[in-house]
């Protein structure tokens, strides 16, 4: 078994995210992303794509969200988007916001 400490990847990262999928697990059944925004940050695009799932979490603040979804997206709630649906994520508070993205293959699509 194997710890992976996705917080510390997602602060050394460009983007504010860290992907936790096939290349750490070798597993393309599902993946998990760790993300940071920014005080005030217009952040990020969240479009599944063909075939996949994946379920926002709010782990820490609100988030404003637009697109296929439209409202706030409150600490502790999940908003759940397939397929080519996009939607995007903006903090507007005056501390970061952290979100989890749990993805994986819609029903009976796989690579």
């Amino acid at each position: 078994m194997r710890i992976f400490e996705l917080k510390n990847e997602a602060l050394e990262s460009e983007s504010g995210e860290h992907i936790l999928g096939f290349k750490e697990t070798g597993s393309h059944a599902c993946y998990m992303i760790y993300g940071i925004l920014k005080p005030s940050e217009k952040g990020r695009v969240i479009k599944p794509g063909e075939g996949h799932e994946e379920i926002v979490l709010a782990m820490k603040g609100d988030i404003a969200v637009t697109g296929h979804y439209a409202g706030t997206l409150k600490e502790g709630s999940a908003l759940h988007i397939t397929g080519e649906h996009e939607c995007f994520l903006e903090n507007k508070n005056i501390s970061e916001a952290i979100y989890i993205i749990a993805g994986g293959h819609s029903e009976g699509r796989h690579h």
